[in-house]
């Protein structure tokens, strides 16, 4: 137990003394807590409560609600690059800057309570393009190297 709290002293002080370690820190932060408000907002049913005291029922819930967010997230990626797609293809300049600006956590969209329709479930889906011809570069370049992140306290 004491080499525990010797370990939680030295990450202490190295948070506490390394400005870049904590912009990472702040960054990864805000970046889980930004997916768990998405998240809630997707599973809005029961206002986020797991009524079951069932641990197995619990994690079921959990697992499904984060499935469908991911799934709404790569959706809303599908339609940005879609639509950045469309934008190239028009002669316009996309700005990686500004580009990096733009989040897959959509939610004006959704329809939460709206109609459902199953007519198009027998169709066929497109082929998924990974491919956005974008020059990200410059962001990779820029990155701080990610030293104190390689073991866990």
């Amino acid at each position: 137990m004491q080499f525990i709290r010797i370990i939680r002293t030295v990450q202490l002080l190295r948070y506490l003394t390394d400005a870049p370690l904590r912009r990472r820190m702040t960054t990864a932060t805000n970046k889980v807590e930004s997916f768990n408000r998405f998240s809630q907002r997707v599973g809005f049913g029961n206002q986020g409560v797991i009524a079951d005291n069932n641990p197995v029922e619990q994690e079921k819930a959990m697992k499904f609600n984060s499935l469908l967010t991911n799934a709404v997230i790569f959706h809303n990626a599908l339609d940005i690059a879609g639509i950045v797609r469309q934008l190239l293809e028009e002669g316009w300049e996309i700005d990686p800057e500004d580009l990096a600006q733009v989040s897959p956590q959509l939610t004006e969209h959704i329809k939460r309570f709206g109609e459902c329709s199953t007519h198009e479930l027998g169709g066929q889906t497109e082929a998924y393009d990974p491919k956005l011809d974008v020059d990200f570069t410059q962001f990779r370049e820029q990155e701080p190297a990610a030293s104190g992140f390689g073991t866990a306290a």
